[in-house]
């Protein structure tokens, strides 16, 4: 008997809270046969996967990486090959610094079908927590997320910050906690 190719749903959990992430996320999770989970998830929505579904924490933090990005791909294209529907898991939303573009590039490649779930991501549910609008009719017209932890740069920091602080409208840098300082003093500088 011939094995179904499954399929992969790249899930934004939201941010934080399980009751952030959306309805139709919700259901591909409650669809699922595997879960492949990160961190920045609410653990509660574990529970909203079937009781038999497989559970694979391939968690990433700062300095902490439970799986390569290779890895976490190879796990999705392996689990989708052997028929599962396997529910992706991510903080956020995958296309916010969610790595969920070199997902699919990965599923792509493996010519794995694959539906993207877009969740609430930090770069505004954030800010909105704190009461904080990223814009304002009057003072602030657009915003820019920003990673504050660049890969390819030699300190780390995004590129040119003079031409940030020069931006019209909010900043909102992301993954920036351990940059914070030499963030704003860029800034201030600029």
């Amino acid at each position: 008997m011939e094995v179904q190719q499954g399929c992969v749903y790249l899930i934004g959990a939201g941010c934080g809270r399980m009751d952030l992430v959306t309805l139709r996320g919700l259901q591909r999770l409650r669809q699922c046969d595997v879960v492949v989970y990160d961190d920045l998830i609410d653990s509660r929505l574990l529970r909203e996967a079937p009781p038999q579904a497989e559970q694979i924490y391939m968690g990433k933090r700062s300095g902490r990486h439970s799986a390569s990005q290779a890895e976490i791909s190879a796990v999705l294209v392996e689990k989708a090959r052997a028929g599962k529907r396997v529910a992706r898991l991510k903080g956020g939303d995958p296309f916010v610094f969610g790595r969920g573009g070199e997902e699919i590039q990965a599923l792509q490649r493996a010519g794995i079908p694959y539906e993207e779930v877009p969740g609430i991501s930090s770069a505004i549910a954030i800010p909105a927590a704190a009461g904080i609008p990223v814009t304002h009719r009057r003072l602030g017209r657009s915003f820019h997320v920003i990673t504050g932890h660049t890969a390819d740069t030699p300190d780390g920091l995004p590129e040119d910050l003079e031409a940030l602080a020069g931006l019209g409208g909010t900043l909102v840098f992301l993954m920036g906690l351990s940059n914070l300082r030499k963030i704003t003093a860029g800034l201030i500088a600029a």
